[in-house]
Formats: structure tokens, sequence, C-alpha cells
């Protein structure tokens, strides 16, 4: 008797194994399944987006592209000799209105003209003030010329990331396709992958060239600034 109910529980205990291992794997390959087609909905609908957001990237870059070469041909190549005159000019005026005067018939460009004549202009200020003035009046440039070089350092970071994922995306139902023996389809995706590599890494690249070109002239620009400020700072105070 007591073999029987051994031999009993035995059983049982071995069906109730089984039928937990069997009903664990089905919920665990439920949860993945579940899972994969979530990210594969995900992934999929970012699709359009990223495509809109290249060709927007490419409309920007293409106008970046002819406004870079418009400031080249029509920016005033500022030499050091010029800037050197002008200082012992600054330093030889009778007074803010001289200076101001030799500001605006200078050859640079009207919006360091304008900064310089508001500094010539603070001469019933005190020295401090003035140079709070001064500081404050180039800052107020310096964080125009930021904001313009942070469009397309923008482009130069996200482009590229943009073009990556508009080749990834495709892929996944693009091979899915190979496997059913679709070539059609995968011959799509590949194109639209190889389309938006091209536009991301073209984007970027523009404005990676723009950037560099920007950041050079923008630095001498704030050089000649701030040696011109620093003269009709000196002159004021005498």
């Amino acid at each position: 008797m007591n073999t029987i109910i051994h031999a009993s529980d035995t059983m049982f205990n071995s069906s109730s194994n089984g039928l937990l291992s069997f009903f664990s794997g089905n919920a665990t390959q439920g949860v993945n399944d579940a899972l994969n087609s979530a990210l594969t909905i995900v992934s999929q609908s970012l699709q359009i987006p990223v495509i809109i957001l290249l060709l927007a990237f490419l409309v920007f870059a293409i106008y970046t592209l002819g406004k870079l070469l418009s400031q080249y041909f029509s920016r005033k190549k500022v030499p050091v000799k010029l800037i050197e005159n002008l200082i012992y000019s600054i330093n030889q005026a009778d007074s803010g209105e001289d200076i101001k005067n030799i500001i605006n018939n200078a050859d640079i460009q009207n919006s360091q003209k304008r900064v310089l004549s508001e500094i010539a202009s603070s001469e019933s200020l005190g020295t401090k003030s003035r140079e709070t003035l001064a500081r404050r009046l180039i800052e107020n440039e310096e964080d125009k010329i930021e904001h313009e070089l942070s469009k397309t350092d923008f482009i130069t970071r996200i482009g590229p990331t943009l073009g990556l994922m508009g080749t990834l995306i495709p892929m996944g139902p693009g091979l899915a396709a190979l496997g059913q023996g679709d070539v059609t389809a995968l011959a799509t995706a590949i194109t639209v992958a190889f389309n938006t590599t091209v536009v991301g890494i073209a984007s970027g690249a523009v404005g990676y060239l723009a950037s560099k070109l920007r950041r050079r002239w923008y630095d001498q620009y704030l050089a000649n600034l701030d040696a011109l400020s620093d003269a009709i700072l000196d002159r004021l105070d005498k």
C-alpha cells in the first residue's frame, strides 16, 4: 500500500513540474514576443519623422551653404595694420566725439562701429561704469555669435545621428522580407537606408564646414573689437 502511495506522489510531482515548465516557457516566450512587437512598432513609427527631419536638415544645410558663400564674399577683411592705425588715432583723439568720428569712418564692420560708438559715448560715466558697459556690450556680441554657431553645431551633431537611424530602421523589415524570399522589399529598404545616410552625412558636413569657418571669422571679429574697445577705454580714462 505504501509503495502504491509513494508511486502516486512521484507521478503527481513529475506531472506538476512538467506543467509548470510548460506554462513558464510559454509565458516567457509570450513576453518576449510582446516586447519585440512593441520595439518593432516604435522603431517603424520613427521612420517617417526621421525622413522629414532629414529633409528639413538638408534644406537648412543648403540655405546655410548659400549664406556662408555670401558672407565669404561680402565680409570685410580687416588687416592688423588697420587696427594698429585705429588704435593710434583713438589715442590721439581729443574727445569722445572725435573717437566716434574715427570709428564711423573706419573700414570695419557696422556691428563693430555700433558697439564702439556706444563705448565712446560713455565719456560722462565713471571708469568702472564704462568698463562694465563695454564688457556687457561685448558679451552681447558673443551671445549673438554663440547663438548663430549653435544652429550649425546642432546640424553637425544630429544630422549624422538621424542618418544612422534612417539606415537601421528600414533594415529590420528588409531582412525579414529577405527571409521570406521578397527581394524587392529588401531592395527598397536598402535604397531608403542609403539615401538617409547620404543626406545625414551631407547635412553634418555642411554644418561642420560652416561652424569651422564662421568660428574663425568670429574669433578675429571679437579680437579686433576687444582691442579697439580697450583703446577707447584707455583714452577716455585720461
